[in-house]
């Protein structure tokens, strides 16, 4: 497995070690204890899994403490633009964004820590996002983001994706500051 680091300490792409031959391919995508090995220490109790079709757009999502989530992503069919924006007040890098394709042919996995929002774009005509969740998910302490926020700036590769009503609501970051928030912890 070879890990590495983005520009937001903590978010890294994971690319695990792959195995062709003439009858396909095998990968190892998580072994807990390489990720430890990585310094990766999420012990995760839940797998997603989504399926969406080109221009769909899902987040930027997140949920609060004490219930916040580290994931693991990637893509079993087609491709995304995955990305992870910090939302840790005082954090140095508060605000910023990071953004991986993520593919079934690249195999690249985004490991993002607790303390950041989490969306993807579907590339390709379809794609199957499979994601493990550090904690179980919480209807009281889910949030989101609004995927266009100026603030946020991110560059998304869609003008007008498909969306669900919830992440159409979504609030800003300065909703979000003026509300229950992370706050970075060095």
């Amino acid at each position: 497995m070879q890990v590495e680091n983005t520009h937001l300490p903590g978010v890294v792409i994971v690319v695990p070690r792959v195995f062709p031959d003439p009858r396909g391919f095998f990968i190892e995508s998580y072994n807990q204890a390489t990720f430890h090995q990585h310094g990766l220490d999420a012990v995760f109790l839940q797998d997603n899994h989504s399926k969406s079709v080109r221009g769909t757009l899902r987040g930027l999502h997140f949920q609060l403490p004490p219930v916040a989530q580290v994931k693991l992503v990637r893509v079993v069919r087609g491709a995304v633009w995955d990305v992870a924006l910090d939302i840790r007040v005082g954090s140095p890098t508060f605000g910023q964004w990071v953004g991986v394709e993520l593919s079934a042919d690249n195999f690249r996995q985004l490991y993002i820590p607790a303390g950041f929002a989490h969306g993807f774009c579907v590339l390709s005509d379809e794609a199957e996002v499979l994601y493990k969740a550090s904690q179980l998910y919480s209807p009281a302490h889910e949030r989101g983001l609004l995927w266009s926020d100026p603030t946020a700036g991110v560059a998304w590769p869609v003008a007008e994706p498909l969306l669900s009503e919830r992440d159409r609501q979504a609030g800003t970051l300065a909703d979000y500051l003026a509300g229950e928030h992370f706050v970075y912890e060095g």
